[in-house]
């Protein structure tokens, strides 16, 4: 059975829809249009096979992409970002900007004293 989530506040919807890793770097690698797998797995350099088929399917299942396939041979599959997927990729433009403006401040934080 389907279990629907309550949220505190709209930041903590967003980052359970976008949160993780690699969910950000695949929606960058998704903004100008139909990407198939292969060029997004050379598109997030460090991500396995098997982790982004599991993202995948869970940003298919929570409408951020779209999954297209062509019945061919060889077999052809795309991901699109949906308009819901766009909409959150337009969002996080100002945060990628902010770590742009602060990349060597970020760079500089010594992370393994981060708990």
């Amino acid at each position: 059975m389907a279990r629907n989530r309550t949220f505190t506040c709209g930041l903590d919807a967003a980052i359970a829809v976008m949160g993780g890793k690699w969910k950000g770097l695949i929606l960058f690698a998704l903004q100008d249009g139909p990407v198939r797998f292969g060029e997004l797995r050379r598109a997030v350099p460090g991500i396995s096979e098997r982790v982004l088929i599991l993202q995948l399917r869970e940003m298919e299942t929570t409408g951020l992409l779209h999954r297209e396939v062509y019945h061919q041979v060889p077999p052809k599959v795309e991901y699109s970002l949906t308009e819901f997927g766009g909409s959150l990729n337009t969002a996080m433009a100002a945060l990628g900007e902010w770590g742009e403006e602060n990349l060597d401040r970020i760079e500089a934080i010594p992370w393994s004293d981060v708990k």
